[in-house]
């Protein structure tokens, strides 16, 4: 997934995942003097859950000594995670779209922008092999099955104004990640998001957690069987035509991104 001159974004939210990701990849860094590491992180805006996280994620960076950007939903959008959901609770359509749906386009947007701000070639996103198998049964339970032959553990080279992602721990269990983060005394943020529980993504995981205590290695199964089918849904995929997006400039594939659109209904 990495070149030893890579200069490598990390996404650090402040819980165990991000940070045990952060901390492997400074330990390799050290033997690759051409590499570089910088953090970023999103600040949302969510009140007595995201602040405490990122002071967390600031002091883990400054252990490393490595730099930490933070780019907030405040500054790029005008409003917090706190008050879209306000907004949009107001609305008679307010349970159309969860509060985890709005933050997700959302923060994706401004984690690339952050990314190629700071020249970065990849960005290290601290996915586990539950999210991605998560990621996987969403995608069909939403109706969008096509969408899984994007979304792998490296994503292709579209666009230069698109940074690469790529997602080392996709083959690492949740709770060997959580693991190491005790292992290795690490300090993050354990409490849920307070949105978390709304989205279908938490029924998902429950779902997957019992499948997985009665047959054990079904993740795996899973996740191994997504990567021999792949290739066959990116050859009857529609090769995409990304444009620029008439409100921010920034690319997609409608003449207005989906986070401008998420916006402009609020």
């Amino acid at each position: 997934m990495l070149e030893y001159d890579d200069r490598i974004a990390v996404a650090v939210s402040g819980g165990k995942d991000s940070l045990s990701l952060l901390q492997i990849l400074a330990n390799i860094e050290q033997n690759y003097p051409k590499t570089s590491i910088i953090a970023i992180s999103v600040d949302e805006g969510i009140k007595g859950y995201r602040d405490k996280a990122l002071k967390i994620a600031s002091e883990n960076c400054k252990k490393l000594r490595i730099e930490h950007q933070i780019i907030s939903f405040k500054k790029a959008y005008g409003l917090t995670q706190d008050e879209i959901i306000h907004n949009i609770q107001k609305k008679e359509r307010a349970n159309e779209l969860t509060p985890c749906a709005y933050c997700g386009v959302l923060r994706r947007k401004l984690i690339n922008i952050k990314a190629r701000e700071v020249e970065a070639d990849k960005v290290a996103m601290a996915h586990t092999l539950d999210d991605e198998v998560q990621t996987i049964l969403l995608n069909i339970l939403h109706g969008d099955p096509l969408r899984i032959a994007r979304e792998k553990p490296i994503t292709d080279l579209t666009h230069p104004e698109l940074i690469q992602r790529i997602k080392p721990f996709c083959k690492i269990p949740e709770k060997e990640t959580a693991l190491y983060a005790y292992t290795r005394r690490l300090i993050f943020q354990d409490r849920p998001c307070p949105y978390s529980s709304k989205a279908m993504r938490n029924d998902t995981r429950v779902f997957l957690n019992r499948m997985e205590q009665k047959h054990a290695g079904i993740k795996f199964s899973i996740f191994r069987s997504m990567q021999r089918i792949r290739p066959a849904l990116e050859m009857i995929t529609e090769e995409i035509e990304l444009k620029e997006c008439s409100e921010c400039g920034e690319q997609t594939t409608q003449s207005t991104c989906r986070a401008c659109q998420l916006l402009q209904q609020m």
